[in-house]
């Protein structure tokens, strides 16, 4: 793949990730838009007829085996696996949180957050796909050429995680749930990790500005991640 020595490391990192959540992400599709669940036209409609105890379907339970495992991987993986990044911290943090969301949505059959799992999953890793390719490809590519086009579709990010994400997932659970079930059980703790997992949007969005901004100042000739220490803060950290 011509790649820079430096790279040689990241190159499996992302081909990991790329592989993984293009499956996964493909698994969403199919349950968001290739079954019955009205869920991603109609958000609130999973809280209809909701009961403490209810079943959790086979096609997402498949999901929400496949996504423990993942995240329960991961957090291994960026601790001791992966490049170490300026935003390895908060990766972690991200890790932690969204396996407890699942671990324990499933352990007390929160059913809301199954779907609404879900259909934050595919967002998520939507713009993931994204990142990783534009980034495989900038690895692979010769460091003083024109900037990657695929670098381009980061910006996708903010409609998936900061719009989507907001107007689909957060508005039936912080709003829809308690219109339809005012006792629903666990509302702000589950709540409240979702709403860490926005801040955590929001700050990974805050590296495309940076990034984009540099590009427009003429700051970075090549396609650089903005998240990886330069040569002298490396050798500090």
């Amino acid at each position: 793949c011509n790649l820079q020595p430096k790279d040689a490391a990241k190159m499996p990192e992302s081909a990991w990730k790329l592989l993984f959540y293009t499956l996964s992400w493909s698994y969403g599709i199919y349950l968001l838009f290739f079954t019955d669940y009205p869920f991603f036209y109609d958000p609130p409609s999973v809280f209809y007829d909701w009961k403490k105890g209810m079943d959790v379907p086979t096609d997402i339970a498949i999901a929400y085996l496949l996504q423990c495992s993942f995240y329960g991987h991961s957090i291994y993986a960026t601790a001791y696996m992966d490049t170490w990044r300026k935003d390895s911290v908060v990766m972690l943090l991200h890790h932690v949180v969204t396996l407890t969301l699942i671990a324990f949505s499933y352990a007390f059959r929160c059913q809301e957050q199954g779907p609404q799992g879900e259909l934050a999953g595919a967002a998520w890793r939507q713009t993931v796909v994204l990142g990783e390719a534009a980034l495989g490809l900038s690895l692979s590519r010769d460091p003083h050429g024109p900037l990657n086009p695929p670098c381009s579709l980061c910006p996708g990010r903010f409609w998936f995680r900061l719009y989507w994400f907001p107007l689909k997932v957060l508005y039936a659970t912080c709003y829809s749930s308690l219109q339809l079930v005012p006792n629903i059980p666990f509302y702000f703790f589950f709540n409240a990790l979702l709403l860490v997992l926005t801040l955590m949007n929001i700050y990974w969005f805050l590296y495309i500005v940076l990034f984009v901004a540099k590009v427009l100042m003429g700051q970075m000739q090549e396609v650089n991640d903005v998240r990886e220490y330069d040569v002298e803060d490396s050798k500090k950290t």
